[in-house]
């Protein structure tokens, strides 16, 4: 329960385990120090029930080893620290939680990612476009020799890069796609899409890199962009919808694959709520 009564819950998962030294110890406590006297001045409404730590009770013992105590005292301090860091921080600008967001039953965040966001060694066989209509002015695309492109598992050219989600909230995939000029074998509208720790609604994994299951973005004939919802093809069992199951901390690796030569792409869409059953009305959406 916080501060206003209201009623939270969340999960916290042990990812590191350092043991300090004395000096390491010692150095927690003095920070955390400042941290409560920096609470104590800036959010008296919240700390004035309390007094401020003593520092003479909390010495340097450089020369000793610490035992138990001393151990309890660090954990302690740390939680005064995050106490006191949350109380500076809600006088200060918001801070994008995806446990807030959660825990309050508002829907959980957006996840937009802009084709200029990612670096260049991310790329591989494609290359940034300048493009005046995208954000930043960048794109990310491939020219059009009339070939045919093949879908995962071939390792065609494609960009990957890491953004953090929900745990098995359903999220709609969704690409802002420049569709090209039609040449060849290629219709120059196609994007394949994979995850991972990508599941369906059963817990059954699905849409992973290096298998022959994806999503698939494909844009209408008519050249120039579109913002495309990325379908579940070649089965008709499979939703669209995208799920997944998280082992580091939320983070997962997305991987968007050429489907034709001459194809690109600015943005990238996962939606759990706002665009889940439309997709944006405006060319370029706003983070």
């Amino acid at each position: 329960m916080d501060w206003r009564g209201a009623q939270l819950q969340e999960t916290l998962e042990l990812v590191e385990y350092d043991k300090l030294g004395s000096a390491e110890l010692a150095e927690v406590r003095m920070q955390a120090l400042e941290l409560e006297k920096r609470a104590h001045e800036k959010s008296k409404e919240v700390y004035s029930r309390t007094s401020p730590w003593e520092s003479k009770g909390l010495q340097m013992r450089l020369s000793i080893k610490f035992k138990t105590r001393d151990v309890l005292a660090a954990t302690g301090a740390i939680v005064l620290a995050l106490l006191a860091a949350c109380a500076t921080w809600q006088s200060s600008a918001p801070v994008v939680s995806t446990v807030v967001a959660e825990t309050s039953g508002g829907p959980s965040p957006e996840v937009i990612v802009y084709a200029s966001d990612l670096p260049s060694e991310a790329l591989v066989e494609l290359d940034f476009i300048n493009d005046s209509a995208s954000p930043n002015g960048k794109l990310i695309g491939l020219p059009n020799n009339g070939d045919e492109l093949d879908p995962p598992p071939e390792n065609d050219p494609h960009v990957t890069f890491n953004v953090h989600v929900q745990s098995m909230v359903p999220y709609r995939c969704l690409i802002h796609m420049k569709v090209g000029t039609a040449k060849g074998r290629s219709t120059a509208n196609v994007v394949w899409v994979q995850f991972s720790d990508s599941v369906d609604r059963a817990s059954q994994a699905v849409f992973r890199t290096g298998t022959n299951s994806y999503l698939t973005a494909q844009g209408s004939e008519q050249q120039g962009w579109k913002w495309v919802r990325c379908e579940a093809t070649g089965s008709e069992t499979l939703e669209a919808l995208v799920y997944f199951q998280t082992t580091s901390g939320g983070e997962i690796t997305v991987r968007l694959q050429a489907g034709a030569e001459g194809v690109g792409f600015d943005q990238f869409i996962l939606s759990p709520a706002k665009f889940l059953n439309a997709p944006p009305s405006e060319p370029i959406v706003e983070k």
